[in-house]
């Protein structure tokens, strides 16, 4: 038997039972990753708590203060100071529990004794036995004292017992579906903070610079400036629809206030809305859009669309864009291009107008000669008893310029009078000719220099007319004389 002073210099006083547990566990968890072994166990035997991995083995070695070069360069281990161990046995000796260490290279368990060479100092050592168990795989932890809540505290410092579900893994780490009022931070997953209105839990993997410098002794309380960066690259790295829903409901809360704080990134919620416009049938619109376009609300859900409530600023974001696949975002713009492209005309064929219909449509060669050189584009005039919804003006439209046909189409019920054809006839042929869109100043210009066009005409005609009408006395006089 020999002892190691342990020469603990720094007693850190706050620390509690669970604390000095958890650097136990950690430990633990650290050699399962470093040697690909199988799970650790943390079981009850009587009055004893029984922590055991089944790596290489503690050696009295690893009870030096010097930091863990092993650990220091691999990724994806909690502990990197190796200092914690000493930090929990002090623990343990100034709580009051027993404990002990057993490996195949021997029995490591605490004591009082003189430093060695000042016998009038008294220091905690560890008392090292010779081998027990040459063939005893891994590390075993026994703790007496300790009680089942004491435990149980400590297990939540870590993702692997917190009962947490790990929702999608990305390079920079894990998110994590929340599991009781806090949103985690795990590093590697070690638990280092909470957040009270953090929408998810986090496993941060790759460390950033600032998070490795804010990572302290206790792996506590470390601020949120340390690892908000890395929080952010995880969401815009995410892709599964799970995340992306979550992510959604929330988004609706920002117009009222209840948001969680990752929602206060609009990169977070552009990418939210780039994962679900990938995944299925959703429509975006701010409030406002919402409340002006009922009928195009109710027919975007009446079509299987989740309509989904968003920001102005987010709008402005989307606008254009495309999601992750490279498809259009289907904001309110987007959807009525996709139900016009969509829509099927019910055409009829001429001969089947009734002879009312027919009278005011053998009006159409007509009404395009008064309007002048029709577009070459326009290959046709035709009728349909089926029309695409005008959405923005919440009523059914009476014409429109459809360039997949090259057609102007109208509703047959403009053929109820010559002046509801001609007008709806000109007012589309005005969009063929310009591109320009209604309620839009340059569609406006076109109209009112057509108008004033169609009177011009009009107006020498009717002055024509006028004077042949006031010509046709003096003709009837002049003829009578020359018999």
């Amino acid at each position: 038997m020999k002892k190691f002073d342990l020469n603990i210099e720094k007693i850190l006083e706050d620390w509690e039972m669970h604390h000095a547990i958890r650097e136990i566990i950690a430990n633990a968890l650290d050699e399962q990753v470093l040697t690909q072994t199988k799970d650790v166990e943390i079981v009850k035997h009587g009055d004893s708590w029984i922590i055991r991995d089944f790596g290489r083995g503690l050696k009295y070695s690893h009870l030096t203060q010097n930091e863990n070069q092993e650990k220091l360069s691999h990724t994806n281990v909690i502990g990197k100071f190796g200092i914690g161990l000493k930090d929990a046995l002090a623990t343990f000796d100034r709580r009051g529990a027993v404990v002990a260490a057993k490996s195949k290279y021997g029995r490591i368990s605490i004591e009082k004794s003189p430093k060695e060479g000042f016998q009038d100092i008294t220091t905690l050592h560890a008392v090292i036995e010779s081998q027990i168990d040459v063939g005893f795989v891994g590390t075993e932890f026994e703790l007496k004292g300790v009680t089942d809540k004491d435990v149980e505290l400590a297990k939540t410092h870590f993702l692997k017992f917190s009962g947490e579900e790990i929702i999608e893994t990305t390079r920079y780490g894990q998110v994590v579906k929340r599991n009781g009022t806090l949103g985690n931070i795990y590093v590697n997953g070690g638990r280092v903070a909470g957040e009270e209105n953090f929408l998810f839990s986090y496993n941060i993997t790759k460390l950033s610079a600032p998070m490795q410098k804010a990572l302290n002794r206790e792996r506590s309380n470390v601020g949120r400036t340390a690892y908000a960066e890395s929080v952010k690259k995880m969401l815009l790295s995410a892709k599964e629809k799970e995340v992306a829903e979550i992510l959604a409901r929330d988004l609706m809360n920002i117009n009222r206030g209840t948001e969680h704080d990752e929602l206060n990134w609009i990169d977070v919620q552009d990418h939210c809305v780039k994962i679900l416009n990938r995944q299925g049938n959703y429509l975006f619109v701010t409030s406002d859009e919402a409340m002006q376009h009922p009928d195009m609300i109710d027919h975007a859900r009446g079509s299987g669309h989740e309509v989904i409530t968003i920001t102005e600023s987010l709008k402005a974001k989307i606008r254009g864009a495309t999601d992750v696949s490279g498809a259009p975002i289907i904001d309110i713009k987007q959807f009525v291009e996709n139900y016009n492209d969509s829509f099927e005309f019910a055409f009829v064929d001429p001969e089947k107008l009734t002879d009312k219909e027919k009278a005011v449509y053998e009006h159409t060669s007509t009404v395009l000669e008064l309007f002048g050189r029709v577009p070459k584009k326009v290959k046709g005039i035709r009728i349909s008893s089926t029309m695409r919804r005008d959405f923005f003006e919440e009523n059914e439209t009476l014409g429109c310029w459809d360039e997949k046909s090259s057609a102007v189409v109208l509703s047959r019920k403009t053929l109820k009078s010559l002046s509801d054809y001609s007008g709806t006839l000109i007012h589309e042929l005005i969009h063929a000719e310009t591109g320009h869109a209604d309620v839009t100043r340059a569609f406006e210009d076109s109209l009112t220099e057509k108008i004033g066009e169609l009177c011009r005409q009009i107006v020498l005609a009717h002055k024509a007319s006028s004077l042949e009408r006031r010509k046709a006395p003096l003709l009837r006089r002049l003829a009578f004389w020359r018999r």
